[in-house]
């Protein structure tokens, strides 16, 4: 395996495997709507195009892009352009690759813990458990309902359910070390199943690696963590002042709608599927990974 495909490959996840890869040798390229960026092919989800040369060339196929969840607040416009954004661009994909003559051999793409639903309390989940019924559980099965049917193409197909990515640089830390004062959101007891970016980044590239992995895994560390204790500990390592009261749910719901319900509510997600399968985290524990972030 020589040439990698990525789409979202210039966000903060994207950008970290393509240093990985190329680290390794690998030649990588970046699906985009610009042909500025790096070396890339051109596509345009919303019409449905995708240079035809870019799965001729790709030997695998890594599977990024999909509108922030975060980012603005959900309208029905923004729903529609959440859900859009991961359905149509991997049907845009499949059929690039149902016609490629030369087509890649390993496909592997990002899902989501939001699968699981807003909130499943203080139950461990695995890829077993059953999907939510909210907004982001039904955007992630349509999403990854595409992302099988590729897998009908004789594609090794790979699934990386991701939790909430710890990095210095944006993402979930960014947004609850904002505030002056950092404190937990609603009662602060809800779970929260994290990863550290650079193990995110790894995990991918072990995906790769490893020709046996196939189907779907959880993406997240092995140490779970209250959001009472991921913010304490994060406040604590950032060196900022923590305050012990949390942040009421009605204030959330009025400033975010119904986005509050994915802080409000968590997961506790198991990742022994993944660890049985021989990946090895570099920072399983809350305090180390905080610890190397912030020291960078």
């Amino acid at each position: 395996m020589k040439n990698i495909l990525i789409t979202g490959g210039s966000g903060l996840i994207g950008r970290r495997i393509t240093q990985l890869l190329e680290k390794k040798g690998l030649e990588v390229a970046w699906l985009s709507r610009s042909s500025q960026v790096r070396k890339s092919f051109q596509w345009d989800i919303s019409k449905q195009k995708l240079d035809p040369e870019a799965m001729e060339w790709a030997d695998a196929v890594i599977h990024l892009a999909g509108a922030g969840v975060a980012d603005k607040r959900w309208t029905p416009e923004r729903k529609k352009e959440i859900l859009d954004s991961r359905v149509k661009s991997t049907q845009l994909l499949y059929s690039a690759i149902e016609k490629a003559e030369n087509k890649p051999t390993t496909f592997i793409s990002a899902s989501a813990v939001g699968y699981y639903g807003f909130n499943t309390g203080a139950a461990l989940v695995d890829e077993n458990s059953p999907a939510g019924h909210d907004f982001l559980a039904e955007v992630v099965v349509a999403w990854e309902q595409e992302v099988k049917k590729i897998e009908n193409l004789n594609l090794r197909t790979v699934l990386l359910r991701i939790g909430i990515v710890l990095d210095a640089e944006g993402g979930a830390l960014g947004e609850m070390l904002k505030p002056p004062v950092a404190a937990p959101l609603g009662n602060g007891d809800q779970w929260m199943s994290w990863i550290h970016i650079e193990d995110l980044a790894r995990m991918f590239v072990f995906a790769l690696d490893k020709t046996t992995l196939q189907g779907v895994y959880n993406a997240v560390g092995p140490q779970p963590a209250t959001n009472q204790l991921l913010t304490q500990e994060a406040a604590r390592a950032k060196g900022k002042p923590y305050l012990g009261i949390g942040v009421p749910g009605f204030l959330l719901r009025l400033v975010s709608g119904e986005m509050a319900a994915m802080v409000l509510g968590g997961n506790r997600v198991s990742c022994q599927k993944i660890q049985k399968a021989g990946f090895e985290f570099e920072f399983d524990q809350l305090q180390d990974a905080l610890k190397d972030l912030f020291s960078r």
